[in-house]
């Protein structure tokens, strides 16, 4: 028992870190750094991170990372040992990742499940993201298209609705229709206009519809008046289902039904979240004014659509002028917002930068991947930047151990930064209010979760409420996505590339768009003896664990209640009270391709100019990055698309054939 007065857990001495920042959740856009170091792995290193192409299981490693590094040939089991136990020890070691972080280690790929490839090709070695110019990402919508900033023009205020139907407009004699548009330019907007309407039903039908179509912005209703029927016309109230229109009255009127502006947003090293914060803040309107299909990470110049409930466009456009490494453009005005996974995926242009290899090492890297494809699995920032994992908040948060959940988020990391000292504050206080005080404005999470415990220090589970639903949702989806990149790595070592009786796939009709984040309301087809050949290792689905999906009718189902027993979970009882944490799952594909795979080389001596444009590149007229004649560096410039969920490094670890954990990356980088 703790001696704080808020009966935390002991704080938990953190491992070591290297670098901080937001956490991904859809594509890649965080600094990695790849080489092949030394070579390739030992010989008592094959059976993990060499390829799987037969049906014969593989060595898991089942170490910490403490003891990989200190004695790799202690680390691993025969496979017939690993065939046998290597689930259950791998759980175990996943459970005792909070003596890990006690320990001051990192976490690596082995931590996460990311443990096999698909080809055996020799890697070579590069830098990704040297500079954050070298990963340019570009939405692509659900029609398929890649969005590009390509205008920062202002949108036609010309009327979307024009009354072109005269049939329509002669209901209004010009009498009335002189009352409405002097209604419409007046500024008191408590004036009213009565039209006779007289005892046809029809005609009252048409007189209203007319007025709704050449006024957008009056409401009509028809009312008695010295005994005759009138319809008497009145602005539109503010209130109800149109309450937000008061947030712009200078909104246009002939846009009433079309209440939401649709733009590009282009931004450098910056998150998608904190750039919607700064344009809330700027424009002093709500953050949730705004919608997006997915996040964009920081590292990266990013291009992708917002939509915002009655920002004018010429609000929106003013912000070119005060916000650092953002543009808006492409504006329109459409009917509808943007949903949370309303994207079909991302194209990514990436420059590896110094490599090291043949170049026949490197061709036959790349065709291997666009033929082949790569392991489906969540990248490493999936799981968090900092020395705390954030599949261990989101199990904590599973399972309601909502004290532990807090303590995690706040405990130390340890790195050197200005935020540790509100943590090391926490650590030896457990006080909400003087770790308040030691906060800053960037810890905006925190300081969420240190307010709600100052106003209610024994709610640990409403202070957790008090979070953004995203960021607790980003907490348990990375429990879910490590189980899966667990279950998938076990599938792989014990049945190879081939698809086996009583795997799952998903209908045809379903489409490609997997999203994690909600259930696929589909049935999986469970592949048997008839069915078999009609499918293969690229129509694989996997589940990611919930109550609401079907699990392989084979042993996989098995290691999935293997695993979620062993941290305290029965794979039959997912539902919890809380909506948030009662996730229903879904269905990932287990093998991806990317799509539209081209390559470029580079000479280069001077790695700070870029070798890839950006939109605003392009829209300032910059010429095409050229190859340096006798430049003693190489890079190699990749463009593909990948759909939504897919993380780029992991399609560039099976050409390259190393770990992507950037505690494992940031020391190969001597540049």
């Amino acid at each position: 028992m703790s001696d704080s007065p808020n009966n935390f857990p002991p704080a938990k001495k953190q491992k070591l870190t290297t670098n901080d920042g937001a956490i991904g959740v859809d594509g890649d856009a965080h600094e990695v750094i790849l080489s092949t170091g030394n070579g390739f792995p030992t010989e008592s290193e094959h059976c993990v991170k060499q390829p799987v192409i037969s049906t014969e299981s593989t060595v898991e490693l089942i170490s910490t990372v403490a003891e990989h590094e200190n004695t790799t040939q202690n680390s691993t089991l025969t496979c017939k040992e690993k065939q046998n136990d290597g689930l259950q020890l791998r759980t175990d070691d996943i459970q005792d990742q909070s003596n890990k972080i006690h320990l001051g280690t990192n976490v690596s790929e082995l931590d996460v499940g990311i443990t096999e490839f698909l080809c055996n090709h020799p890697g070579i070695s590069a830098i990704i993201k040297q500079r954050y110019s070298d990963f340019i990402v570009h939405e692509v919508s659900l029609t398929g298209e890649t969005i590009h900033l390509t205008s920062t023009e202002l949108p036609s205020e010309e009327p979307e609705d024009k009354v072109t139907n005269d049939e329509t407009v002669s209901v209004l004699d010009r009498e009335v229709q002189e009352q409405l548009t002097e209604l419409a330019t007046s500024e008191d907007k408590t004036r009213s206009v009565e039209i006779p309407a007289g005892e046809d039903k029809q005609m009252r039908q048409n007189i209203h519809k007319a007025v709704k179509t050449a006024f957008p912005m009056f409401e009509t209703q028809t009312d008695v008046r010295d005994g005759q029927k009138v319809i008497v016309v009145n602005y539109k109230k503010s209130g109800g289902k149109d309450s937000r229109q008061s947030s712009c009255p200078e909104w246009p009127a002939n846009k009433s039904k079309l209440p939401y502006c649709r733009f590009v947003l282009y931004k450098e090293n910056k998150d998608t979240m904190d750039v919607i914060s700064l344009m809330a803040k700027f424009l002093k309107v709500k953050e949730g004014l705004f919608q997006y299909a997915g996040t964009k990470d920081r590292r990266a110049k990013t291009s992708q659509e917002i939509t915002a409930y009655k920002i004018h466009p010429k609000k929106l456009s003013g912000l070119n002028n005060v916000l650092r490494n953002i543009k808006l453009g492409n504006f329109r005005y459409v009917d509808k917002p943007l949903k949370l996974g309303e994207l079909k995926g991302n194209h990514f242009t990436i420059v590896l930068r110094n490599t090291v290899g043949s170049d026949e090492d490197l061709q036959r890297g790349l065709n291997s991947l666009k033929s082949k494809g790569f392991i489906n699995y969540f990248g490493m920032q999936r799981f968090g930047t900092t020395s705390v994992p954030t599949y261990e908040i989101g199990r904590a948060l599973l399972k309601g151990e909502w004290a532990d959940a807090i303590d995690l988020i706040l405990c130390p990391r340890t790195s050197n930064g200005s935020s540790e000292r509100f943590r090391h504050v926490w650590s030896q206080t457990k006080d909400p209010l003087q770790t308040l005080e030691a906060t800053d404005s960037r810890c905006s999470i925190e300081r969420s979760l240190l307010r709600a415990l100052q106003k209610s220090p024994k709610n640990f589970q409403g202070a957790i409420q008090a979070l953004p639903r995203n960021t607790r949702m980003m907490y348990v989806h990375s429990y879910q996505s490590l189980v899966w990149n667990t279950m998938v790595s076990k599938r792989i070592q014990t049945y190879g590339l081939q698809p086996v009786e009583g795997d799952i796939v998903l209908p045809s009709h379903s489409g490609q768009d997997l999203r994690d984040e909600e259930p696929k309301k589909v049935q999986p087809v469970v592949l048997n003896e008839s069915n078999l050949s009609l499918y293969s290792i690229y129509d694989i689905v996997l589940p990611l664990p919930g109550h609401d999906i079907v699990y392989p009718a084979n042993e996989v189902k098995t290691w999935y209640e293997m695993y979620l027993s062993k941290d305290g979970f029965d794979i039959n009882n997912l539902q919890r009270k809380n909506k948030d944490y009662s996730l229903p799952g879904a269905y990932r594909t287990m093998v991806v391709r990317p799509a539209d795979l081209e390559w470029r080389t580079f000479l280069y001596d001077d790695y700070t100019i870029p070798l890839a444009l950006s939109d605003l590149d392009r829209l300032e007229n910059i010429s095409e990055p050229k190859s340096c004649p006798g430049g003693k560096l190489c890079a190699v410039r990749l463009s593909f698309t990948l759909p939504s969920s897919c993380y780029a490094t992991m399609a560039l670890r099976e050409v390259l054939k190393t770990d992507t954990s950037p505690s494992h990356q940031i020391t190969l980088n001597v540049t």
